[in-house]
């Protein structure tokens, strides 16, 4: 991965983005399958500490939340006969906030549908509002729960419960029963009836079904792994909030929420990334010039990542050295790699 040119990554990143496989992206792209999911990964550890950092103090309004469903590596039902089955395999869900003015994605999180992931969600969507919103979400109980403890009387709730009734045609067909209509129910503060809606937050979901290929159900392109998961929907709220324009705000959503003031393009993911690497990872190898302690003369040492040192003697000034540096270095080092 550390051979691929800035084009290269934008390139494959980009694909991602719009929902390519990893198989479809090494046969587009000549890279290796190793390669995309390395890139991949960094990629979504780079995403998710920048939206961590500037989601910050958000102007929203009204919020919804919700839920998609996926899974790593095994359904749930499938876990215990699967073979080398990780701790981690089992169905998982994301959870999600969206503004629905701007059409930011807030705030996400990968866990299980119970109330520690509940908790957890909620907490993290109040530290990003800077003030008092209207928040709706659907009927799962955890919400009653997580949003008392971290908002208090602090916001305006609601939840839209969906009714849902027999479907002639569920056993025959992979989808969830038919839903036969909604009931608005006001839980905290004073939220405007017309506003109880979860229609944003369900359309987003479809929106990372279509850009995500390891959400697409019945394919074999799930993850594998719970890292690759989160890494995946991490580069994808980068994608959605920061590059791809918004057809009804002709704007990006981080735009339309001030949180940008241009049109990202992918290769400025690319760029955020090499930084965050700089910040995060020491290089694979520095020189350094040293000057002998006894006599006269000078010599580089090359102290690589793991600790190991190698070093070059017999330059009499350090001019000498650096210039060794400059001209020869890489030619020693693929030597002696």
């Amino acid at each position: 991965m550390n051979k691929l040119t800035r084009q290269a990554r934008a390139q494959i990143l980009h694909l991602l983005c719009e929902g390519q496989s990893i198989r479809a992206i090494t046969r587009l792209t000549g890279a290796s399958k190793n390669t995309v999911a390395r890139l991949l990964v960094e990629a979504g550890h780079a995403c998710a500490a920048y939206q961590d950092k500037v989601l910050r103090k958000l102007p929203c309004k009204r919020v919804q939340m919700d839920e998609i469903w996926s899974f790593v590596y095994a359904k749930n039902d499938n876990v215990k006969k699967a073979k080398a089955a990780p701790a981690t395999a089992g169905d998982v869900w994301t959870w999600t906030a969206i503004c629905a003015d701007t059409k930011l994605i807030v705030s996400w999180l990968l866990g299980s549908r119970d109330l520690d992931a509940a908790l957890a969600f909620t907490h993290d969507l109040e530290s990003r509002l800077a003030n008092r919103v209207q928040l709706t979400s659907d009927g799962h109980a955890a919400y009653l729960q997580a949003v008392e403890a971290a908002f208090s009387d602090q916001v305006d709730y609601a939840m839209l419960v969906k009714l849902y009734g027999a479907d002639p045609q569920a056993e025959t067909r992979y989808s969830p029963a038919k839903c036969i209509g909604a009931k608005k129910k006001i839980i905290e503060g004073n939220p405007d009836s017309k506003h109880i809606s979860t229609s944003y937050a369900e359309r987003s979901n479809l929106t990372m079904r279509m850009h995500m290929r390891r959400f697409t159900r019945l394919t074999n392109a799930f993850s594998k792994k719970v890292e690759n998961h989160a890494a995946a929907i991490a580069l994808h709220t980068m994608y959605y909030n920061f590059v791809r324009i918004h057809q009804t705000l002709r704007v990006t959503p981080a735009m339309a929420a001030g949180v940008s003031d241009k049109l990202w393009e992918v290769s400025d993911i690319v760029e955020m990334l090499e930084q965050w690497e700089l910040a995060n990872f020491k290089p694979e190898y520095q020189f350094v010039v040293r000057q002998y302690a006894i006599g006269r003369g000078h010599s580089v040492s090359v102290m690589w990542r793991g600790g190991e040192v190698d070093t070059i003697f017999g330059f009499e000034k350090e001019a000498d050295a650096l210039e060794w540096i400059k001209q020869k270095s890489q030619a020693w080092l693929i030597e002696h790699r």
